[in-house]
């Protein structure tokens, strides 16, 4: 059975997670909602640690501002899908400064695990294409 305290804190991290991921890009994300240890994987990168993590996310921003001349993360859908997981359903897309403007686009999920607690100890996004047919999206013509 559910504790009223964990629905609770289960509750405020999909309503952290809604307004964070749209404007990740952009700026910082609440990083209270997760473990010290948070270990986090996806295609390319496997980390752990709260540093770490707050570097991935400082390196998107730093590298969407940098590369891009937009750059977005489209939040379709955070849910709760088990007792100790949270989805989240996204598509990011974006221009690249070159003169011919290539597209980004693919679509991914992020698998959060929880804590006892209600924290994120786990963060896990999966991509609908591979990394290689990502970047092959910038030297399209």
């Amino acid at each position: 059975m559910m504790s009223p305290d964990y629905a609770t804190q289960v509750e405020a991290v999909i309503a952290t997670l809604k307004q964070d991921l749209p404007t990740l890009f952009k700026q910082d994300i609440t990083y209270d909602i997760y473990t010290q240890d948070i270990e986090f994987i996806d295609p390319v990168n496997r980390f752990k640690g709260k540093l770490s993590y707050q570097i991935i996310f400082w390196t998107l921003r730093f590298h969407g501002q940098l590369f891009f001349t937009e750059l977005y993360f489209d939040l379709h859908e955070v849910q709760q899908t088990a007792f100790d997981v949270i989805t989240a359903h996204w598509t990011v897309r974006g221009t690249l400064r070159l003169p011919w403007k290539p597209q980004l686009y693919f679509n991914g999920y992020s698998t959060y695990q929880l804590t006892p607690e209600g924290l994120i100890y786990y963060h896990q996004d999966t991509w609908d294409r591979s990394p290689q047919a990502i970047l092959k999206q910038f030297i399209s013509w």
